[in-house]
């Protein structure tokens, strides 16, 4: 262990360098500046400092005349003439020492502890595993949820998006998923989160247990574009290492949302066009590099079970993001505001939500389940406003009446939560759908 810390430090010290190229600001165009003299030295994404002033920037862009940067916060106080150091991209090193720890997307410590990057460098883009190559999805996994063990399965190596407005029980979902779903690390990466919610959702959410087996990124909603859009890489490229190690990773990403909207923000900086209700045409090629670089690995390798969580206003499902996201993964959760107002946790929208791990997941006797299941919730909710106001006589049409029937037992056994495992989850699926027969 000393000899493994030592070279660490050595690796550190290595990659600090002495020396930085100077340039001088040419122009100050709202949030982004010009300078000159750097383009000879600096790549798209690295860092400058403006000497004798405390702001910071990344460089979104760069030209034969020079390069543009991206600044971190307000550019009061600029002008051209100022003089700009350009800073060495700081390296992301994950460790198994970085199981309990939360780092922000450049690989510093934000839990006030020390934390020494590993010896080799991972990238934050790395390509996803060779698509004909790869296994294809594994085996179920228990979630400490019925409906999850059962009409909505979740298997490993399976990519799941989780819709959902604000309040509804996005995090709440997301914590109890980490301490529950059979794993050997959790990454957690939390993108433009309020500051406060952070130690509530470690401490809190978390727990001990959770973080036991966890690692965090987090960048916080008052963190720079470039850090924000990061975070999601970072959490992704740590997923990547223990998958490599072949350790089988849930890798739990909220938002994709604040993702997209981090990089529109540069994409904008840097030139791009605004067309896709506000957001520009690379931003579908984004979100598609980041999911598949989740997913199976090869046949040495572990698998990156991922989860990621989607802000639609409105339940608006076919607004930009949720639609590009729904596209590239193999099923989609929603979460209703409705049902959360009506206290029925999770607020699972079970009629519009889809596994595509189905039917592969079950063997017969299950899907016949599942899709019985289905097929009552759906004819419920195809009736709902005719039962509630009165207009549905009893006897009238047999599958509402069974409908009907099993309303209350079905809504029972979605918000179940509890250690049954998948077996158990299928009996309670099982005596709610009998319940038109043999009573609630």
């Amino acid at each position: 262990m000393t000899e493994e810390i030592f070279d660490r430090i050595s690796a550190s010290l290595t990659r600090i360098s002495p020396t930085r190229p100077v340039g001088k600001i040419s122009a100050v165009k709202g949030s982004h500046v010009e300078i000159a003299g750097l383009n000879g030295h600096a790549k798209v994404g690295d860092t400058v400092q403006i000497l004798g002033a405390s702001q910071k920037g990344d460089i979104v862009s760069v030209c034969p005349t020079g390069v543009t940067a991206m600044m971190d916060g307000p550019t009061d106080g600029l002008s051209p003439g100022l003089h700009a150091a350009l800073s060495r991209r700081t390296p992301f090193a994950p460790h198994n020492g970085w199981i309990g720890r939360v780092v922000d997307p450049d690989g510093l410590p934000l839990d006030g502890r020390p934390l020494l990057p590993a010896c080799a460098d991972v990238p934050l883009h790395a390509p996803p595993p060779a698509a004909a190559d790869r296994r294809g999805l594994g085996a179920r996994l228990s979630t400490g949820f019925a409906v999850f063990d059962t009409i909505l399965p979740i298997v490993r190596g399976q990519r799941i998006g989780l819709f959902s407005g604000s309040g509804v029980g996005k995090s709440t979902l997301l914590s109890s998923l980490a301490k529950k779903v059979d794993a050997d690390v959790i990454v957690i990466g939390l993108v433009g989160e309020r500051g406060r919610e952070l130690r509530e959702f470690v401490e809190n959410a978390l727990g001990a247990d959770g973080m036991a087996r966890s690692v965090v990124i987090a960048a916080t909603s008052d963190r720079p574009a470039k850090t924000r859009r990061a975070c999601p890489m970072a959490a992704t490229a740590v997923a990547e290492f223990f998958r490599d190690q072949g350790k089988q990773v849930l890798l739990l990403i909220d938002s994709i949302t604040r993702f997209a909207e981090a990089h529109r923000e540069i994409a904008v900086a840097a030139g791009e066009a605004a067309s896709l209700r506000g957001h520009p045409a690379t931003t579908p090629a984004a979100i598609a590099g980041l999911c598949e670089r989740a997913g199976p690995g090869l046949e040495s390798q572990g698998d990156i079970t991922a989860i990621y969580t989607v802000l639609v206003s409105g339940s608006d499902m076919e607004e930009p993001v949720a639609d590009m996201l729904r596209g590239v993964l193999d099923g989609h959760i929603v979460l209703d505001r409705t049902i959360a107002e009506r206290g029925r946790f999770p607020a699972i929208d079970v009629t519009r939500s889809v596994s595509r791990s189905l039917p592969q997941a079950a063997n017969p006797a299950e899907n016949k389940l599942i899709s019985q299941a289905r097929h009552l919730m759906g004819t419920y909710a195809q009736s709902e406003l005719m039962i509630q106001s009165g207009l549905y006589v009893d006897g009238s049409d047999a599958k509402i009446d069974a409908a009907i029937a099993t309303r209350d037992a079905l809504e029972k056994f979605v918000a179940n939560e509890g250690t049954q495992g998948i077996a158990g989850s299928y009996r309670l699926l099982q005596r709610a759908l009998a319940s038109d027969k043999s009573g609630p």
